[in-house]
């Protein structure tokens, strides 16, 4: 079965280097969002075992997707925050909103593969 991953970030350039830094080894079934309230709308409506989150991003930010699914009854998704924005404070907001990890951009792969073993997947 695909592993439903939701890659949200405003650079299509960046959601397709995320995509290409996905490990080989699992099946996925992938949708995007361009705003943080595409996110929202996508994660009211369909159910995702993962969310690869950008802070950044026009309309509504990754903070407020992250609060938007604090509030939710239904399981929270692992979230993996991936951004440039990396100041510590900026970090522990996220990770106390409920992401699980935070991976500095520009995306490193192996990064990306460890924390998800790390989480389970691999």
């Amino acid at each position: 079965m695909a592993l439903s991953v939701l890659v949200a970030d405003d650079s299509k350039l960046s959601r397709r280097s995320v995509k290409k830094s996905l490990p080989p080894e699992l099946d996925y079934d992938i949708s995007e969002a361009t705003n943080g309230q595409e996110a929202i709308d996508l994660l009211a409506e369909n159910t995702f075992d993962l969310v690869l989150l950008d802070l950044t991003m026009p309309e509504v930010d990754g903070v407020d997707v992250l609060e938007y699914l604090s509030k939710r009854e239904d399981a929270f998704p692992n979230v993996i925050v991936i951004s440039a924005d990396f100041q510590p404070e900026k970090q522990r907001i996220v990770l106390s909103l409920g992401a699980q990890r935070f991976i500095r951009k520009p995306l490193d792969k192996e990064e990306l593969a460890m924390t998800m073993f790390e989480l389970g997947y691999l």
